[in-house]
């Protein structure tokens, strides 16, 4: 029997790149893969027009689309991007905003949409860590760098009790911060100010490394950005399709683990030699994280995944709280 051709949206990570390569395969699947400059492109292809049969796609914007009528989409538990969110908080120095709860009051912006991957957990860590709460300010959407106009490929939504406009025609949200017409900034990337070292533009946690540590040891939470989600038709078509995904995805990340442990045995001067005292830190996350840094499946990750859906409930992004179970592809629920 001829393998299933699929064509797969994902972008190219160190975890995912043994598929690009070929040193990986799906079991039974003819895979093209495609990927794309800004990963937010894949969402928009997948959830607009169906493009792929399997993409990673933003947990918020897949968890927007199980509010639809028929929801077109089920997720693997695999997760290609995930990130703590102290460091994603940046402020206009001159604002007097020195502590999160200096935030209360403050006009922030956000990027992309209200809610977008990161800004969720943003605000989630603000509220159960700090006590501040998104209809405490005000919000502004639009791009970091560039003006962008807010997602209109999920629904756009925000409690009627939270204050959100879209940013002016013409302005980013990173120049803006820097000029002062906001007070702050939650973007899942850096804008030019912190890049190029603006005096005007800082980390709400200048020092979010241990600060980031420290809340992993407590809580056991590390963030999840994004997931895989596959066609639900083309899974009730398919019977073991996910099963086989599933396992595809793991081994590529097993592999992207194992290039990391050989390279330790050169300092990785191979893959990292032009960052000094890399070594040093992948030594430190792998006694802060264990053997298995970037695990796959539910129960390692069911601390991480609820913490998410909790987030995006009582942010007004979900209508009713979800179960880790209920957003999983069943044959996976074991895993």
């Amino acid at each position: 029997m001829a393998d299933l051709r699929l064509d797969l949206g994902l972008y190219r990570y160190d975890h995912t790149r043994p598929l690009f390569d070929g040193r990986v395969r799906f079991e039974g699947v003819d895979a093209t893969l495609h990927t794309a400059g800004i990963v937010s492109d894949l969402f928009e292809r997948m959830v607009r027009g169906r493009e792929f049969a399997v993409a990673e796609l933003g947990l918020t914007f897949y968890l927007r689309t199980l509010d639809l009528p028929d929801p077109p989409f089920v997720a693997l538990p695999v997760f290609p991007n995930r990130q703590f969110r102290h460091s994603a908080i940046y402020v206009n120095t001159h604002s007097g905003i020195r502590a999160p709860r200096d935030l209360i009051g403050k006009t922030i912006g956000e990027f992309a949409t209200y809610g977008h991957d990161a800004g969720v957990v943003a605000k989630g860590i603000l509220s159960d860590e700090y006590g501040v709460r998104p209809e405490q300010s005000r919000w502004v959407i639009g791009g970091f760098d560039w003006p962008m106009d807010w997602f209109d490929f999920v629904p756009r939504l925000h409690p009627v009790d939270v204050a959100v406009r879209q940013a002016p025609a013409g302005k980013a949200l990173g120049s803006m911060v820097e000029a002062g017409e906001i007070d702050a900034l939650i973007s899942a990337d850096p804008p030019r100010g912190i890049r190029e070292d603006s005096p005007a533009v800082a980390q709400l946690f200048p020092d979010y490394v241990p600060v980031e540590r420290e809340y992993y040891r407590r809580t056991g939470i590390r963030p999840i950005m994004h997931t895989v989600v596959v066609r639900r038709d083309l899974l009730a078509e398919q019977p073991g399709l996910a099963e086989r995904l599933y396992r595809g995805f793991v081994e590529a990340k097993d592999v992207a683990m194992a290039d990391y442990r050989r390279g330790r045995v050169f300092n990785h001067m191979g893959d990292a030699g032009m960052v000094p005292w890399f070594s040093a830190l992948y030594d430190e996350n792998r006694r802060l994280f264990g053997a298995d840094w970037w695990p796959y499946g539910i129960e390692k990750n069911r601390l991480s995944v609820e913490a998410f859906l909790r987030w995006h409930f009582e942010q007004g992004l979900s209508k009713r709280l979800l179960k880790a179970e209920e957003i999983f592809v069943p044959e996976l629920l074991g895993t």
